[in-house]
């Protein structure tokens, strides 16, 4: 089972193409949700004003992939489409790609902008970190205080990372494992006596 994924550390420094005087900034970010995406645009929208076209790609998720691609008024599928085609070529997820185009008055014709657009996102993944991140469950174990050193020896011995933890008469502790691991840690816990697991979402 897959439980690892590729994406980028942090946001990529601005990269610049040029192709018969028009200009093509590049910009890579980490994004976990489409809320992101927005504030990101207009923020370039003001670093550059003269601008004429914001195009960019996205892909978040790991077991559900979401993914959407924009022209912003360039002719259609030439230029979110080869921009998203390059998150594909780095096998990239959870990464937002912006090209910010400003036109020098020489038109490229639809393949000229599909190579522009496709070359700066190629480039500007280059100049990024990629990383590899595992994918993790969490879950919430429930049980009364009385049983806590059982619930803590398989914590230690399986070397589950702890998340939160409310200890009172009544004990909540939220843990995380890799995806791989979930399965039996989720079984070893609901196998015990007293105490509650289930999935935590939040």
């Amino acid at each position: 089972m897959k439980d690892t994924y590729k994406t980028i550390s942090v946001h990529s420094t601005e990269i610049l193409f040029k192709e018969k005087n028009s200009k093509f900034f590049g910009y890579a970010f980490p994004i976990q949700s489409e809320t992101a995406v927005k504030p990101i645009i207009d923020d370039l929208r003001k670093q550059h004003p003269h601008a004429v076209h914001y195009c960019y790609a996205y892909q978040i998720g790991t077991d559900k992939i979401m993914y959407r691609a924009n022209d912003d008024g360039e002719p259609s599928n030439s230029a979110g489409m080869p921009i998203y085609g390059q998150i594909q070529s780095f096998d990239l997820t959870n990464v937002l790609i912006v090209v910010v185009r400003i036109f020098g008055g020489i038109k490229l014709g639809v393949g000229g902008l599909i190579a522009a657009y496709k070359t700066t996102a190629q480039l500007t993944l280059e100049s990024s970190e990629i990383i590899e991140k595992t994918i993790d469950v969490h879950y919430l174990i429930s049980f009364g205080y009385k049983n806590i050193n059982k619930v803590m020896r398989v914590i230690k011995e399986k070397n589950i990372e702890i998340v939160n933890q409310k200890m009172e008469m009544s004990c909540e502790i939220e843990i995380l494992t890799r995806k791989k691991n979930a399965e039996m840690i989720f079984d070893i816990f609901n196998s015990m006596f007293e105490i509650e697991i289930k999935p935590n979402f939040s």
